[in-house]
This record gives C-alpha cells, sequence and structure tokens, in this order.
C-alpha cells in the first residue's frame, strides 16, 4: 500500500540529526505558542516537576522555563540535541532549573506520579499518539497536566495526494474530534485544544530549514543519500504550502483524572 511513497523513516537517521541540530526548532512551534499553552496549565509552584519528552535542542524547554516556575527535565534520544540544550542552559543561566538527559521516550527513566506537567511539541508521533497518551500518564500526579502537539486533520475529508502521504508516513493522524476522545479514554480530562497558527510552519520551522538544507549539501556534495534526503524534505514542505487548509497541528492539553 502506497510503497511509492516515502517516509521520513526512510532517510539515515545520523543524517537527519544532523539537519535538524543546526535549527531552533525540530518540528512546528513558536515561543508564542508554547506560552499560549502554559496559560492552560494551572497550580504549578516552584516545586513543580516538568518533563519535556522528545525535547530536541530544546527550544520550546528553555520557554517552558523562562515562562514557568519548577525544575524542568529534558529527554531526548539525541546526544548531540542534549549536549545542545545543556549548553544552551548555561547561556540562558537556567542550568539550576533545566536538566537534558538522553534516553528513549518508550522506555522513560522516571517515577510513577513524579511529574506535575508532561510536555512535547512535535514528538509523540515517534511513538503514536495513542500510546504515548497511556504510557505516559502513570508518570503525571493525579491532577497533573499533559500538554502536546498533534498532526491533525482539519477536515473530514482531503485530496488524494495528502491523505496517501500522511497514511503512509503516520497512520495515526486524525481529526481532533477523534483525538480528543482518545484523551479522554486514556483518563485525561481535556481542557484545551487549539490548532498551530500557520506562522509556526512559515517563520519559525520552514525558512531555518533553509539554510540547513544548503550547509548539508555543502558538506556532503555528490552523497546520493543527502541529495535525496533534501529532495524529500523539499517535498514535504510543498505539500505543506499546498494542503495547509487540511491538516497541521494543534495542541493537546488536559488534565490527569483520578
Amino acid at each position: 500500500m502506497n510503497d511509492d511513497i516515502k517516509t521520513i523513516y526512510d532517510f539515515d537517521h545520523r543524517l537527519i540529526r544532523e539537519y535538524f541540530l543546526s535549527v531552533e526548532r525540530q518540528a512546528p512551534g513558536s515561543p508564542q505558542v508554547t506560552i499560549q499553552a502554559l496559560h492552560f496549565v494551572n497550580n504549578l509552584t516552584h516545586n513543580s516537576r516538568i518533563a519535556d519528552i522528545g525535547c530536541g535542542t530544546g527550544g520550546q524547554t528553555l520557554v517552558i522555563a523562562q515562562n514557568a516556575p519548577g525544575k524542568t527535565t529534558g529527554i531526548d534520544l539525541a546526544p548531540e540535541y542534549i549536549e545542545k540544550l545543556n549548553e544552551n542552559t548555561q547561556q540562558f543561566n537556567l542550568q539550576n532549573r533545566v536538566k537534558g538527559i538522553v534516553g528513549s521516550m518508550e522506555n522513560l527513566p522516571f517515577g510513577e506520579e513524579e511529574f506535575d506537567l508532561i510536555w512535547s511539541e512535535g514528538a509523540i508521533y515517534n511513538i503514536g499518539f495513542e500510546r504515548g497518551l497511556n504510557e505516559w500518564r502513570k508518570f503525571l500526579k493525579k491532577g497533573g497536566y499533559l500538554a502536546v502537539t498533534e498532526n491533525t486533520w482539519f477536515t473530514s475529508e482531503r485530496p488524494a495526494e495528502i491523505q496517501k502521504f500522511w497514511q503512509k508516513a503516520y497512520p495515526e493522524i486524525d481529526t481532533i474530534s477523534n483525538k480528543v476522545a482518545q484523551m479522554q479514554k486514556a483518563g485525561y480530562m481535556p481542557t484545551a485544544i487549539f490548532v498551530l497558527p500557520e506562522n509556526c510552519w512559515t517563520e519559525h520551522f520552514y525558512p531555518p530549514l533553509i539554510a540547513a538544507r544548503e550547509i548539508l549539501l555543502k558538506k556532503y556534495a555528490g552523497n546520493q543519500a543527502a541529495e535525496d534526503f533534501i529532495k524529500f524534505e523539499e517535498y514535504v514542505t510543498t505539500l505543506y504550502y499546498k494542503y495547509k487548509a487540511y491538516f497541521g497541528y494543534a495542541f493537546y492539553i488536559g488534565k490527569r483524572m483520578e
């Protein structure tokens, strides 16, 4: 089914990591949107514990620390991303409140009911929305919050090209109403859902990647794998601009029920 359609998983993960290392965000988003989502999280104090799962280089992790009390642990599978996050905490004098650690979201090194807030921007898809909701819930205190961004259909029907692409790349993509139902089934009370504005893609995500592509192509000149990956990334970018009325990211914020 759709065997001719490539996905991000068809490329060398080392190339992918290097490509995204040079940019502030590894997924669509913005400081303004991170702050907006934080406004729907109540009862954080200086004693609160926050986890940012799949934090990347920590663009949003630092925004959380600058706009919410408590201590934040960022976790990502890529050591080079965590190294950059920890360097940036020094730069912003946040080293006492933010710590990056290397680890997998499939086997998190946390204790039950350890966190007041679990955060994940553009990363939960790596294990799937439903699986993430269910497996991460035990790490939240009762009444604690989960806030994640997730690729979402905006319409009940969409053109065949984008339908086929996302069905191959991320079969769990679904409508907002179905995602909310999944949250409720997993034991969360949805407290806020909102669609990320287009500038999260058109200003904060895609433009910085233009320079990243040029750097990668120059470093790996003549390397077919690198050239194929960049062509794929350019194709994915054109899909967004062509079909942004049909899909995008939404923020899903929920409170763990008893």
